[in-house]
C-alpha cells in the first residue's frame, strides 16, 4: 500500500510539472506572437517603413498633442514611447491643429479654434467637409479596447465609449474619399495633398483581427522630386498588407516614424538631405503592464 501511495505521489508531481511547463510555454509563445514587427521595404520609387501592432497585445495606440511643434523623436523622449508616427494636419504659421484631437474623453484639439482655417475665404466652400474628415479612434467597449477608422460625424459604436481620436484623411480603404472630404475638387482643379503625385506619406490601417499597421513612405535621396507614393498607390499598398480600413495622415515634410530608438524621416530636399520637420500631433504606441483586451 505504501508503494502505491509513493507511485501516486510521483505521478501527481509529474503531472503538475507537465501542466506548469505547458502553461509557461503557452504564455511564452503568446508573448512572442504578440510583439510588434518592424519591416523595411526598398521599392523602386520609395523606401517603406512598416510597423505592425498585434491585436490584444500589451501595446496601446493613443494620440498626443503638443502645445508647440516637436519632432517625433522629441515626443518619444517625453512619453517614453515604443513607437510614434506623425498624425494630424496643422498650420505651421500659428502652430494650431487643423485636425480633430480627442484625448481621454476630452476634446483637446479643435480645428474650429483655428481662425486661419475657419476664416480663410478660399476654404469656405470646403469647410464643412474639412470639419468632418476621417479619424482614427480608440473605443472602450465594456472592458475591451477597440480601434476604428471613420468620419468625425459617425456616432460611437453601439455599447462603446469614445476614449481617443485624431483626425487626418482622406480615408484610403475600403475606398479613397479625397473628394468627399474636401481634399480634391476636380471642377476647380483643387488637390490639397497633391494626391496623384509621388510624395512622402504616412498612414494607419486596421486588419480584420484588430491589429494596427503603421506605414511611413520615404522618398529616395537620389530622386527626391520623383519618389514616394501617390494616395491611390498608398491605398493599394495598404491593401497588399491585408489592411481593411486605412486612413491617410499628414504627409510630405511631416512624414516621420520613430521605433526602437531610431527615427525615420520621409521627405528629402533637392540636395537629397532628410527634412526633419516638427509636428503638432502624433500617434503613440506604449507598452502596458498587461494584455489589452
Amino acid at each position: 500500500m505504501k508503494k502505491m501511495w509513493i507511485l501516486a505521489g510521483v505521478f501527481i508531481s509529474a503531472t503538475v510539472l507537465l501542466l506548469f511547463f505547458r502553461t509557461a510555454t503557452s504564455k511564452q509563445t503568446n508573448l512572442i506572437t504578440k510583439t510588434m514587427n518592424y519591416e523595411q521595404r526598398n521599392l523602386p520609387n520609395s523606401i517603406v517603413h512598416i510597423l505592425r501592432v498585434p491585436a490584444h497585445s500589451q501595446f496601446i495606440v493613443t494620440p498626443a498633442l503638443s502645445s508647440q511643434l516637436n519632432t517625433v523623436e522629441e515626443v518619444a523622449k517625453k512619453h517614453q514611447a515604443v513607437a510614434i508616427i506623425n498624425a494630424g494636419f496643422f498650420d505651421p504659421v500659428n502652430q494650431k491643429t487643423t485636425s480633430i484631437v480627442f484625448q481621454q474623453g476630452k476634446l483637446t484639439g479643435n480645428p474650429k479654434d483655428n481662425q486661419r482655417l475657419v476664416d480663410n475665404p478660399d476654404l469656405k466652400p470646403y469647410l464643412n467637409k474639412i470639419l468632418n474628415r476621417t479619424e482614427f479612434r480608440r473605443y472602450l467597449c465594456e472592458q475591451t479596447i477597440r480601434y476604428s477608422i471613420t468620419l468625425h460625424s459617425e456616432p460611437p459604436a453601439g455599447g462603446c465609449q469614445l476614449v481617443d481620436a485624431v483626425g487626418g484623411g482622406p480615408q484610403l480603404l475600403p475606398e479613397l474619399t479625397s473628394v468627399q472630404e474636401g481634399f480634391v475638387d476636380n471642377a476647380n482643379k483643387r488637390d490639397a495633398l497633391g494626391s496623384t503625385k509621388p510624395n512622402a506619406r504616412s498612414a494607419i490601417g486596421i486588419i480584420s483581427d484588430g491589429s494596427i499597421v503603421l506605414v511611413m513612405v520615404a522618398q529616395k535621396p537620389n530622386t527626391p522630386g520623383n519618389s514616394g507614393m501617390s494616395l491611390p498607390e498608398l491605398a493599394h499598398f495598404m491593401k497588399t498588407l491585408g489592411v481593411e480600413k486605412a486612413m491617410n495622415l499628414d504627409g510630405g515634410s511631416s512624414s516621420s516614424l520613430y521605433y526602437d530608438g531610431k527615427t525615420f524621416y520621409g521627405k528629402v530636399d533637392s540636395k537629397g538631405n532628410l527634412v526633419k520637420r516638427p509636428v503638432k500631433s502624433v500617434l503613440i504606441i506604449q507598452e502596458t503592464l498587461s494584455e489589452v483586451k
